[in-house]
């Protein structure tokens, strides 16, 4: 990062002057939002900006997709979050001349996301062209306490002399191309999936707009979802100087304009009261009403007691939620923005899921992935666990479109969608979507590791356990058996979080967790039995569950599958994958990078490479089921061949780097994680933030560096602090106890916060904990291996059959040449 424009501050993200040629990137930086409304960092003025954004999760519009090739089961309609009304704007005109950044004369600038109030704060000193100097302030807030508001405020104060000032406040329907100053959105790379799609016709189809000097209102449905929206405005104007107001509403626009003759040193206050509100079914007009009774309520309440409510709700959130690394101010700031960036993509987003991008972009779609349940919700789990159980709760509500999905495809019990807004399956390239079963199994350990966190036994009891059994009669019915000397269960044609590989048998991953999902269901079932019998049969009868499946759930698990090559001394990803040659990545040309940009999939599902850890993945997420010479094998085989490509995979190999002793590649892939969107590392932060991989960052402190595990309810610590930190504090919350975890070179402090006694295990040594500082003395942060896994090791080894392993890059003379 540019440290000259973006200094270091523990608590903050300040950019000291203004740039033009990142727009995108810093719209995405100094977004707000609270999980369910987003405001992208967008200028006041409305110009200059690459991609204008207000973002409400879940609301979205369908259209159907188009294949090349029809074939059944096929997703049919595509799910696309729709840009919302844009309410950020507030122009600002001195003397008729206009206050535009890129060519305005500013003595002074700074803009500043402030963790711990929660706002956007800008401040700007213009000298206009006739040399009079004017001080611009503003303000701009998604609350977190009320999940339907936004609050921005904006004041103009002439320094010089009297001159007429213009500000014009207005909302404009961005999403059906009406763009003041483009024709068109800026141009990107279309073929890149990772983007969402455009619309080709009109989305929001008007229904109300009115508006008086206080108050201005719009109201839309869209054409296919049906859904509904409506956004209102309240104005306030707070100045000495006289003033006129002019209102005008359309069906794409509405502008509040205050026009006066400003006198020197008096400021002008314009405040702005936003609310939004959304739904599938009820009428916009009943949405009027909603936003109504929202700005009433501020207008009784006032807009600096929201100001004061956004402290105090992250007051609450820093609490539970902060982790410190004492005398790494630069890594202090960058993992307060991503603790931040979580908040603000999931803490109000109550009856939705979490998007890929939070509420800060458009990336994909705003669909929700796994990258909820794997990557945020352990984050949510032992901090906010309300926010996990909310996602969760998402998940059971879904229950209706995956069993249907599941029928689709042949199959018992329920499938998850790969990517969805509303429940139905949205992925149109089925290879690296639909065929992710493993996403069954990814929201079982979820659900699974929160009851364990939490206790809560109410939601496993009601809810939970219909999650467990349904995917584990999925498991069941996909798998098959083989007699060969000893029954074995086998799941063959899917695909595992490696998206290079598609299609195979036997990904190891994705029988691990299966194996994990049917063992659990099994367990939870039994326990239901004994010490929930009404819950137990009230289940029973609600899913048609009988005795022998859980008998043939606990038999299949027993028997699953887990590949292992005597030969190599690893596991293989899947049952074939060995017989793949590998891609030379030490030799692949930057400008090829990424993969799936640059290379037909065909061309890449024939090598040995991968997008994104898989069997390492494994390795963490069911860390008891191997041993430590397993886990070293295994990664020192699969990291050299593991592009990063996905920005989910340096987390997870910073934990496994961590734990196995590569104690400086654990460092380095956590700071790919800690600065992916900070440093643009993926160029891509344009389209939003990676949400998910700023909740792999905390695990890669709390899980790699902290040595945390969480194993059949048992909280064990086994630390890896690296060379370089002099300590490292985190806060876990379990069963309603929040503990604190001081980790020293030579020794931890665990010292119960907020609740009474916690008992956890220090390198096998039970330890419990209570209101005042155990301190445990460490010897050494386990192994220590310099260096990363050699990238050539795996050429000239033998298979099997005898066969050598060899490694090169596809080449063709149009390529590289």
């Amino acid at each position: 990062m540019d440290r000259g424009r973006f200094p270091v501050d523990p608590w903050a993200l300040t950019e000291a002057y203004h740039g033009s040629d990142d727009l995108g990137v810093t719209e995405t930086l100094f977004a707000v939002g609270n999980g369910y409304l987003g405001m992208r960092g967008n200028v006041e003025e409305g110009r200059d900006s690459h991609a204008h954004g207000t973002f409400i999760n879940g609301f979205h519009e369908t259209w159907s997709i188009k294949h090349a090739e029809e074939a059944f089961g096929f997703a049919q309609v595509g799910q696309t979050i729709v840009n919302a009304p844009d309410s950020k704007i507030i122009r600002l005109y001195v003397d008729d001349e206009p206050l535009l950044l890129p060519v305005a004369d500013l003595i002074d600038y700074e803009r500043t996301l402030d963790f711990r109030n929660g706002l956007l704060r800008r401040e700007i000193l213009w000298r206009t062209p006739s040399g009079n100097r004017v001080r611009v302030r503003s303000r701009r807030m998604v609350s977190f306490s009320q999940r339907h508001l936004a609050v921005m405020t904006f004041e103009v104060t002439v320094l010089d002399r009297s001159v007429p000032v213009v500000v014009s406040s207005q909302v404009v329907n961005r999403q059906d191309g009406l763009d003041e100053y483009r024709t068109s959105p800026p141009g990107s790379a279309m073929n890149d999936p990772r983007k969402g799609e455009r619309f080709s016709e009109r989305v929001l189809q008007p229904q109300d707009s009115w508006g008086d000097e206080d108050r201005t209102v719009l109201g839309y449905q869209c054409t296919n979802s049906r859904m509904t929206l409506a956004v209102a405005v309240d104005h306030t104007i707070t100045t000495d100087s006289p003033h006129e107001v002019l209102t005008l509403v359309e069906d794409d626009h509405a502008k509040q304009v205050y026009r006066m003759r400003a006198e020197p040193g008096v400021p002008i206050t314009i405040t702005k009261a936003v609310s939004y509100h959304t739904s599938r079914n009820v009428p916009s007009r009943e949405l009027v009403n909603r936003c109504r009774r929202t700005l009433d309520r501020v207008r009784v309440e006032g807009v600096e007691q929201q100001f004061e409510d956004q402290r105090a709700w992250l007051d609450d959130y820093w609490a539970r939620s902060d982790v410190e690394v004492e005398g790494r101010p630069e890594v202090q700031q960058a993992l307060r923005w991503n603790l931040f960036q979580l908040a603000q993509a999931a803490a109000r987003a109550e009856g939705a899921g979490i998007p890929a991008k939070g509420v800060s972009g458009s990336g994909y779609s705003g669909h929700y992935f796994w990258d909820t349940e794997i990557y945020v919700l352990p984050y949510f789990i032992y901090t906010s666990p309300l926010f996990a159980r909310n996602a969760l709760r998402f998940r059971y509500t879904m229950l209706p479109a995956a069993r249907r999905r599941a029928k689709e495809l042949t199959q018992n019990g329920v499938l998850f969608p790969w990517r969805t807004i509303n429940g139905e399956e949205a992925s149109a390239y089925y290879a690296a979507g639909t065929a992710q079963y493993h996403i069954d199994a990814d929201i079982s350990y979820a659900l699974d590791k929160y009851v364990q966190a939490t206790g809560d036994e109410d939601f496993l009891a009601r809810e939970g356990i219909d999650v467990l059994v349904e995917t584990a009669r999925m498991w069941a019915d996909l798998g098959f058996w083989r007699g060969n000397g000893g029954d074995s269960f086998h799941i063959h044609g899917v695909t595992g979080p490696d998206e290079y590989t598609t299609v195979v048998n036997d990904n190891l991953f994705t029988n691990v967790m299966a194996r994990f999902n049917l063992r659990r269901a099994a367990e939870v079932a039994r326990h239901l039995q004994e010490s929930h019998p009404d819950h137990y049969a009230r289940m029973c009868a609600r899913l048609g569950l009988a005795c022998k499946e859980i008998e043939e759930w606990e038999r299949a698990a027993d028997a699953l599958a887990v590949p292992w090559d005597e030969n190599l001394g690893i596991h293989p990803q899947d049952s074939q994958f060995h017989e793949r040659e590998v891609w030379d990545l030490p030799n692949t040309p930057a400008d090829r990078r990424p993969l799936l940009l640059n290379y037909h999939p065909l061309v890449i599902y024939r090598f040995q490479v991968l997008k994104q850890a898989d069997v390492v993945l494994g390795l963490f997420l069911q860390g008891d089921q191997f041993t430590d010479a397993e886990k070293r094998a295994d990664f020192d085989y699969y990291d050299p061949i593991t592009t990063g490509d996905s920005t989910l995979s340096g987390p997870v190999q910073s934990i496994m780097a961590a734990e196995v002793g590569y104690h400086q590649l654990a460092l380095r892939y956590f700071h790919e994680a800690l600065f992916v969107d900070l440093a643009d590392l993926h160029a891509n932060a344009t389209d939003g933030v990676h949400v998910a991989s700023a909740g792999g960052m905390w695990q890669a402190l709390v899980n790699g560096f902290g040595g945390m595990r969480h194993y059949d309810g048992r909280i064990t610590f086994d630390p890896r602090l690296p060379a370089e930190w002099t300590s490292l504090t985190y806060r876990l919350t379990v069963r309603g106890h929040r503990l604190k975890v001081t980790l020293r070179q030579d020794e931890m402090d665990l010292v119960v916060e907020d609740g009474e006694q916690v008992t956890v295990a220090v390198r096998g040594e039970e330890v419990t904990v209570g209101d005042r500082t155990v301190t445990v003395a460490l010897d050494g942060q386990g192994p220590r291996l310099d260096g990363e896994p050699d990238p050539t090791a795996l050429r000239g080894s033998l298979r099997a059959d005898g066969t050598v392993i060899t490694a090169s890059v596809p080449h063709h003379s149009g390529l590289n040449g």
